[in-house]
């Protein structure tokens, strides 16, 4: 009897560790501007921010946060790179209006970027 116990709760102890090796890799991350830009006719000011996103490998939808708060909603792409990021980095795309679009955000130590198409304000 109570070899049963301890197998059984040996074996909870087993798939209690082995569930985060099949958790999903976080589809968030940040990235800090160093100068305003915008992101449809959302215009971000220097800071620190995090995205998040959601939907398949081909078409995500993109929320830019900072301080609980949803500021911008695009559409973009996951492009995978040759490598790994060695740091977060914001590609920026000057714009008709002389700002600054944000067009693609890579994250460190990830092999994908995000890059942004469709933009609307938050």
């Amino acid at each position: 009897m109570r070899i049963a116990r301890f197998s059984a709760l040996l074996c909870a102890f087993a798939l209690a560790l082995s569930a985060g090796a099949f958790a999903k890799v976080k589809n968030e991350g940040s990235f800090d501007l160093a100068q305003p830009a915008t992101i449809g006719s959302t215009q971000l000011q220097p800071g620190h921010y995090k995205v998040e996103w959601t939907g398949a490998s081909g078409i995500v939808s993109v929320d830019v946060v900072q301080h609980g708060k949803t500021l911008a909603t695009a559409k973009g792409t996951l492009k995978e790179l040759a490598s790994k990021a060695p740091y977060n980095a914001v590609t920026l795309k000057p714009s008709s209006n002389h700002s600054n679009r944000i067009e693609e955000i890579e994250f460190n130590n990830r092999k994908d970027a995000l890059v942004l198409s469709g933009t609307r304000a938050g």
